[in-house]
C-alpha cells in the first residue's frame, strides 16, 4: 500500500513470495515437531492453540504461544516501522535479509543447546518481519503464511488467472510443511531451518535485484 492506502502495483514478483510462503511451512513444520506445539507464521493456528492450551488441552503452552504471538507482533511492528514511507520494491530485500539473520540466530540459538523459548521468540519475530514487508507487496493471493483465503478464492471463484497463485500458495506451503517435517522428524528442527535461511537469503538476493532493474515501479510515497 501506498501512503495513501492505495494498493502499489507489481511491488514485488510472485515468485519470491512463493518462496518465502514455501519458508513458512519449512519454519511452522520444524518449531511445531522439533521445538514447542506452536506456530510462529500461522497466528490463526497459534491463537486457537492458544486458546486450547488455557482449557486444559495436553501438549501445549500458554506461554509459548503467547511468546510465538508476541514475537510475530514485535517482528511486525519492526518490519511495518522500517518499511514505512519506502517503496516495497527498495525494502522487500533488506527486510528479508533481517528475516535470514533472525532465522539464523534461532538456529545457532538451537545448536547451542540454549532455551527452546529463544528461537521462539526470534523465529516469531522472523515472521512478524514476513509479513510486514508481504503486506506492503500488492499481490493477491499470496499472504505467504495461510492458505484459508487462497482455498476459499479457488472454491468460491470461476477458475481464472488468479487461481494459478491460489493453487500455487497452497501447494508450496504444503511442501514446506512436507519437507520441513520430513527433515524434522529424522534429524531435529536444524536442517529445516537451515534451509530457511538457504531460501531467505536466496529472495533477499533477488529482490535487491529486482529492485535495481529498470522497470521497476517509481517510488510512491
Amino acid at each position: 500500500m501506498d501512503g495513501a492506502g492505495r494498493p502499489e502495483a507489481a511491488a514485488v514478483p510472485p515468485s519470491l513470495l512463493l518462496a518465502l510462503t514455501f519458508v513458512s511451512g519449512l519454519v511452522d513444520a520444524a518449531v511445531f515437531l522439533g521445538l514447542e506445539r506452536v506456530f510462529v507464521a500461522n497466528m490463526t493456528g497459534n491463537t486457537a492453540f492458544l486458546a486450547f492450551a488455557l482449557a486444559g488441552a495436553d501438549g501445549l503452552s500458554a506461554a509459548s504461544s503467547l511468546l510465538a504471538l508476541g514475537g510475530f507482533a514485535g517482528g511486525a511492528a519492526a518490519g511495518g516501522a522500517l518499511r514505512r514511507g519506502r517503496p516495497a520494491r527498495r525494502v522487500f530485500g533488506p527486510l528479508v535479509s533481517v528475516q535470514a539473520l533472525l532465522v539464523a540466530a534461532a538456529l545457532a540459538v538451537w545448536a547451542a543447546g540454549g532455551q527452546r523459548a529463544v528461537p521462539v521468540v526470534l523465529l516469531g519475530l522472523a515472521m512478524g518481519v514476513q509479513n510486514a514487508v508481504v503486506h506492503r507487496a500488492a499481490v493477491p493471493d499470496l499472504p505467504t503464511t495461510v492458505v484459508t483465503r487462497a482455498l476459499a478464492g479457488l472454491a468460491a471463484d470461476p477458475w481464472g488467472r488468479g487461481s494459478l497463485r491460489r493453487l500455487g500458495s497452497v501447494a508450496v506451503l504444503f511442501g514446506g510443511a512436507l519437507a520441513g517435517a520430513a527433515a524434522t522428524l529424522r534429524w531435529g528442527p536444524g536442517p529445516a531451518l537451515a534451509a530457511a535461511v538457504t531460501v531467505l537469503a536466496c529472495v533477499a538476493a533477488a529482490g535487491g535485484l529486482a529492485a535495481r532493474q529498470p522497470g521497476a515501479a517509481p517510488a510512491r510515497r
